[in-house]
């Protein structure tokens, strides 16, 4: 389906709602194409006497009139005549036999979209004969079903303002199942994949003739979880859409009233087997809530370690064995965080910033001693794929602590922390992150052997891709920049 929007702007004289109208008309004739077996076209009136094409359909239960789309071009002269005559009338009018060749016999119906007693546009139907049969039942209820739903559309009764809008998987369409109703909810007709949905609901051995509601009635065992909606939906009432399930099988069901200047008369209701849908919906809930509970249980398990860790750290004589362990339970801490932040969601990518903002202000206060350190931190990380958070949270964290056991051992001082996203064409980003410090500045041999630089380059240029350099900072200190590229498809 195709729509072209821009000359409801440039020609149409609506009212309030009009427009609207149009759209919700557009977002649902895929149900008049499949009833009708043709392909519709909607056409907006122009200040010139023409009409251009406001949108177009083909049907899903034959073939297509049109292989080339035309929206946004002109109405064919052939057709003008129709389409005045249906807006001037505001009935549907159809072509006469006439204009049929024998290259193609094609019955063509213009359908004046009334609302509010004016014609906003004109829905034509293109429905190809040369190729016709006999047709079934089938076909003649469903084509009744559509020009019942055009004729209510001469009346501005449909579409209904109350029909659902969402785009819910599963919603039922015509192919799927369909039940003709009567004013009383007794099924006239039921295609043989609507007759299919419900009996695998339970043992049903016909459905026309009786009451579709005492008949769902009967088929629920848990009447304790019926959607309230459910019996205005089976008895065609509004135009809701509302699911019952049973023995396993859950049917979607959508109501469609029929009405006319008076009274409703019937209603279509459309049934859709939904059940393994629902299936796999549950199946992604439960393994998404699996997933949170794994990186909480993660996050408990790391702090235990750390907690392990810091008391075995009090009981060591070697100042050398405590600061290594102490260094050990800080890292452990870090990953733990990351889970944590990871645990409290489903994305699949972390608010970088807000995990960063906690860490690296408490990395800082943890490796101080009993100098007074500032941090500052400037610029956004953005949302980062889940598997860069990690090591990236390491690496600043180590970063952190060197510039203030190393940087700053003994003195006051101030650690910055900077991030900056660059796009570099061709779909690329570049993510820059520098941490500076205004302390003794670069040693004789910088990133050299000690354990926290190893693993800063090791995951810099294995786990996450990039390159780290270290410099001298301009007014005294040391400056670490970090550039990472981010491929854009992780980010997704």
């Amino acid at each position: 389906m195709a729509i072209f929007t821009d000359p409801i702007d440039e020609y149409a004289d609506f009212g309030p709602g009009d427009a609207e109208w149009l759209h919700l008309l557009v977002g649902d004739w895929q149900l008049i194409a499949d009833l009708a077996f043709a392909d519709l076209a909607l056409w907006l009136p122009t200040p010139d006497g023409s009409y251009v094409a406001l949108a177009h359909v083909r049907p899903s239960t034959t073939h297509t009139v049109f292989h080339s789309d035309f929206v946004g071009e002109r109405i064919r002269a052939d057709l003008l005549p129709l389409a005045d005559a249906a807006r001037r009338s505001q009935v549907i009018e159809r072509s006469s036999e006439s204009g049929w060749t024998t290259e193609m016999a094609m019955r063509v119906e213009a359908v004046p979209m009334v609302r509010n007693g004016r014609t906003l546009a004109v829905l034509t139907s293109h429905m190809d004969l040369s190729s016709s049969r006999m047709p079934s039942r089938l076909e003649l209820t469903y084509r009744q079903c559509a020009y019942d739903l055009l004729h209510m559309g001469t009346l501005g009764l449909w579409p209904d303002f109350a029909s659902p809008t969402g785009s819910r998987r599963g919603a039922p369409r015509v192919g799927d199942g369909l039940i003709r109703l009567d004013a009383d909810g007794i099924v006239q007709y039921a295609s043989p994949n609507g007759v299919s949905a419900f009996r695998r609901l339970g043992d049903v051995e016909s459905l026309e003739g009786r009451s579709l509601a005492e008949i769902t009635t009967a088929l629920l065992k848990d009447r304790r979880m019926v959607d309230e909606s459910l019996p205005l939906v089976v008895t065609g009432r509004m135009p809701w859409r509302t699911e019952i399930e049973s023995r396993g099988v859950t049917l979607s069901l959508r109501a469609i009233p029929l009405r006319n200047e008076h009274e409703r008369f019937g209603a279509l209701v459309l049934c859709r087997d939904v059940s393994e849908l629902r299936r796999r919906e549950m199946e992604l809930v439960s393994k998404d809530a699996t997933i949170r509970e794994i990186h909480h249980r993660v996050k408990n398990n790391l702090q235990t370690v750390a907690a392990l860790l810091r008391m075995q750290s009090r009981r060591m004589v070697s100042e050398e064995a405590k600061q290594g362990l102490e260094q050990a339970m800080r890292r452990v801490a870090t990953i733990a965080m990351v889970h944590e932040t990871l645990s409290q969601g489903l994305a699949q990518n972390v608010d970088f910033d807000e995990l960063i903002g906690r860490q690296f202000r408490l990395s800082a206060e943890v490796a101080s001693e009993s100098q007074a350190v500032t941090t500052q931190r400037s610029g956004e990380f953005g949302e980062l794929p889940s598997e860069f958070a990690t090591p990236l949270a390491l690496v600043i964290n180590e970063l952190v602590t060197n510039a203030v056991e190393h940087g700053l051992k003994g003195r006051k001082g101030t650690v910055w922390l900077t991030a900056r996203r660059d796009p570099a064409g061709s779909g690329k980003e570049w993510l820059r992150v520098t941490v500076e410090d205004d302390g003794v500045g670069l040693p004789d041999s910088p990133g050299g052997d000690g354990l926290g630089l190893q693993i800063v380059r090791t995951l810099v240029t294995s786990e996450l891709g990039g390159s780290i350099e270290w410099r001298t900072r301009e007014g005294g200190g040391t400056c670490v920049n970090i550039e990472l590229n981010l491929d854009p498809q992780r980010l997704r």
